[in-house]
């Protein structure tokens, strides 16, 4: 497995960073091995929901998980408030960093994350092959 660590800075969007992360690194198979940090505004799609949930507050990350490929990431991001009350769901575009993200991301370097609609809801699921070798 490779590393990368990050520090996000203040204002910066959460989601579109570790997108180009991802992109930058020519991330095919990566997941988030650890992430702790702030927010001012938490963007998150709910389970089963169609539409965004927006949140406005200072919040602490707890939690973000999941996988990440240049061929589709898949993130859950869990935030608490200034009471340790705790909301969770999809990470969206338009969660603000409000002191800092460090993140730890790592790389399967012999694998390839990619998505491919899955008949039984329709969605874009995870499918995983190795990487060929050269």
């Amino acid at each position: 497995m490779q590393t990368y660590s990050y520090r996000l800075l203040p204002g910066q969007d959460l989601k579109k960073e570790i997108e180009a992360i991802v992109r930058q690194e020519h991330i095919e198979a990566g997941a988030i091995l650890t992430c702790v940090g702030s927010l001012t505004k938490a963007t998150l799609r709910m389970a089963n929901q169609s539409e965004p949930s927006v949140w406005q507050d200072h919040f602490e990350i707890v939690s973000l998980v999941g996988t990440l490929s240049t061929n589709g990431s898949h993130l859950h991001l869990s935030v608490s408030d200034s009471t340790g009350k705790t909301i969770g769901g999809h990470l969206l575009d338009g969660c603000t960093i409000y002191t800092t993200v460090e993140l730890v991301i790592g790389v399967m370097t012999d694998l390839v994350y990619e998505r491919q609609t899955d008949p039984t809801f329709g969605y874009k699921e995870l499918t995983v092959r190795k990487k060929r070798r050269k």
